[in-house]
């Protein structure tokens, strides 16, 4: 019911995480369903994508190394009762199935992941990445490394993985991931990303009975009250908006991030008085405006990044919106 959402909750400890790193604040607010007003909102959820490209900017601000930098100011308590879950049955194991169940109070429900006991082995395996140009390395290092602080907060113990896999490929350096694991066994291009315990699985948390069950109520409580923010066209914006970080701007691509066919968005931008070329160029426009405000992106590359072929093309557009150049509208802006 809620695929390709995320709560607010969780966007507002990204957001802030984003800005410390340096990402400019209008860049943020620029992203099609980042409302920041909503942040504080417990039973609001956004679209999944509008976080999607808050962790682009992120990755593409802070470097190497900002995944676990975020993780390692995120307090306990900062996304809600899910930090909580990591201690809601006796042991390591059972808590995280419980995390686990839960994880849609933090993240898009999409499914795949699965808490693994194989004998002495204990693997927490993340969703499989569908498409690997959606791979964001500081994404898939923050949660993991948040996971891994989590486990140690519930168990009290400073456990080290026997194994950590990541979907990215392998960075020029990645010492700032032995420093956070505590291990060299990290491997890179893996189908899913995970990290493995051995003789983890039946430690004990600091769970209390009575705070467990209350944790858990809530979450349930919480998992059966959620309502999405926004309607079908500023949706259908924010999936335009993240295909054009992929290069596309294709009808085609765009509904198969919908999980739609290309006739269903036809017919509901036509009940909409609209089509889908006013659709593209709109998202294009507010994206063109906010990269001239708040980038020094040559116009060369705000061109690539909105889908045209070459500045000429940008230049035409913007003349057709605005009555003059990019390059005017940036030194007056």
């Amino acid at each position: 019911m809620f695929e390709g959402t995320v709560p607010a909750r969780t966007a507002g400890p990204i957001y802030s995480s984003a800005v410390r790193m340096g990402v400019p604040r209008d860049l943020l607010r620029g992203i099609p369903g980042l409302n920041v007003g909503l942040f504080g909102e417990e039973l609001v959820r956004i679209p999944g994508g509008a976080v999607w490209q808050a962790w682009h900017l992120i990755d593409e601000v802070g470097g190497v190394g900002v995944g676990t930098a975020m993780s390692a100011v995120a307090e306990r308590g900062c996304f809600g009762v899910w930090d909580y879950l990591f201690s809601n049955a006796p042991t390591l194991a059972e808590s995280l199935r419980v995390e686990h169940e839960f994880r849609a109070l933090v993240a898009s429900p999409a499914g795949g992941g699965a808490i693994v006991v194989d004998g002495g082995l204990l693997t927490i395996r993340e969703a499989a990445v569908a498409v690997r140009e959606t791979i964001i390395p500081a994404r898939e290092e923050f949660t993991l490394s948040l996971i891994l602080r989590r486990v140690r907060e519930a168990t009290g113990a400073p456990l080290v993985p026997v194994r950590v896999r990541f979907t990215q490929d392998a960075p020029p350096t990645h010492e700032h991931l032995v420093d956070v694991f505590g291990t060299r066994r990290i491997e890179f291009g893996a189908p899913q990303a995970e990290m493995s315990f051995l003789d983890a699985a039946d430690l004990a948390t600091d769970s209390d009975p009575h705070q467990a069950r209350i944790h858990r109520h809530y979450a349930e409580m919480l998992m059966s009250s959620f309502r999405v923010a926004g309607d079908w066209s500023s949706t259908l914006r924010i999936a335009i908006h993240e295909s054009m970080l992929h290069g596309e701007t294709d009808l085609r691509w765009v509904a198969g991030r919908l999980a739609v066919g290309p006739r269903t968005i036809q017919r509901r931008l036509a009940e909409h008085g609209t089509t889908w070329r006013d659709e593209l160029e709109a998202v294009r426009y507010e994206h063109a405006v906010n990269l001239l405000r708040n980038t020094d992106l040559p116009i060369s590359s705000v061109a690539a990044r909105l889908g045209y072929s070459d500045a000429r093309t940008l230049r035409r557009a913007f003349l057709r919106w605005k009555g003059l150049p990019p390059s005017d509208f940036r030194r007056d802006n």
